[in-house]
């Protein structure tokens, strides 16, 4: 196992982040931002429906953070209902207003070639924020954290988890994964998989269901009545009379659900992996019964894609530091990868430390 970052070393990433440093430079990723732009141009931010806290934390911070910048901001969240068209719309309109730069966290990263298209064509520069825009040309750079990395952690605590609580397998399982229109969704459930895919092939791990396909595990919507309703049918299924020691499961929310499915059902709560840090998932934590989560500051990520839109707005070339891992079916696109931290009941107050919204849960 990789040697787990603390939160000093978090802290000094996020410091080169916001100083616009990397470890590895790129000199050729922007497209369209050689000449500048007028310090108080319009940034458009298109964000999907609020389906987490961190979606709605980051609105704020973008409307906040760009009008201290001196731009002015339009930020912009797609409905619950018509998410993919209304963001398809709201990009739209952001050309039309003349947007220098449109920062896009994809509702479906797969439909917005047509409007990424159409802002380079008006000699926007389009930045992917948390999820990769897919099947384009027309993105110039992503900003998010090392997504894969998040899947890995996320196994390795599992692990780590269900040997904590029993020393030796084999452990019952069940495998879940994010909404299948967002491009994040395999990566983490890939990252997971690679770390838990020789502890299935050896024995050690049983995912009793048999579903181990990503399309078995998705989870539409990312939305928590699903994966309740996917985790109630398990374990009428296949855990009548079998105990059930371990979920994989991407997100807060949906870890969540998967502890209300099990406490319904009376059993005993497995180790359940978590991510994004919401306040409710933290509390559980604290209480022993969600078994980890990832640290992905919202603070830091939505500050480095501003201090990306600054430097293209004096016509520089924002720093990457990773040109190789990020295909999106048509190019390799540019990125800034953060480092997530793993957070267990072990190092919550650690981790949360700075956070003046989660700290307090910890003590």
């Amino acid at each position: 196992m990789r040697k787990l970052l603390t939160t000093t070393a978090i802290a000094a990433v996020a410091l080169m982040a916001l100083s616009g440093c990397s470890t590895r430079t790129d000199t050729t990723g922007g497209s369209s931002a050689a000449a500048g732009f007028p310090a108080d141009s319009l940034i458009g931010i298109a964000l999907p429906s609020k389906t987490s806290e961190n979606w709605v934390l980051a609105g704020g911070l973008f409307e906040d953070g760009l009008k201290a910048a001196g731009f002015k901001g339009d930020v912009q969240y797609a409905g619950a209902s018509t998410t993919v068209k209304d963001q398809q719309d709201q990009i739209s309109a952001m050309v039309t207003k003349g947007a220098k730069v449109i920062i896009i966290g994809a509702a479906d990263g797969g439909q917005l070639g047509t409007q990424v298209k159409a802002a380079h064509d008006a000699g926007a520069i389009v930045i992917a924020y948390d999820r990769l825009i897919l099947n384009t040309a027309d993105v110039d750079y992503y900003v998010a954290y090392d997504n894969f990395k998040v899947g890995e952690l996320q196994g390795q605590a599992l692990l780590d988890g269900l040997k904590a609580k029993k020393p030796a397998g084999p452990y019952n399982i069940e495998l879940f994964s994010g909404s299948s229109d967002d491009a994040n969704a395999p990566v983490f459930f890939n990252g997971a998989m690679s770390v838990l895919q020789p502890k299935i092939d050896d024995g050690t791990l049983v995912v009793a269901s048999g579903q181990t396909d990503i399309k078995q595990t998705a989870t539409a919507g990312w939305k928590a009545e699903n994966a309740q309703s996917r985790m109630d049918s398990l374990l009428t299924s296949t855990y009548g009379d079998k105990a059930i020691d371990g979920v994989l499961s991407p997100n807060d929310t949906l870890a969540r659900a998967v502890i209300t499915s099990v406490k319904a059902a009376g059993k005993p709560i497995p180790v359940v992996t978590g991510q994004d840090s919401e306040a409710e998932s933290v509390k559980s934590i604290m209480a022993g019964e969600q078994y980890s989560t990832i640290n992905k500051d919202t603070r830091v990520l939505v500050a480095q894609a501003i201090d990306m839109a600054k430097v293209l707005q004096k016509g520089e070339t924002p720093e990457v530091n990773d040109t190789k891992s990020y295909d999106n079916g048509k190019k390799i696109v540019p990125a800034f990868l953060l480092p997530p931290v793993i957070v267990t009941k072990a190092n919550a107050a650690e981790a949360y430390a700075n956070d003046p919204k989660l700290s307090p849960l910890t003590k």
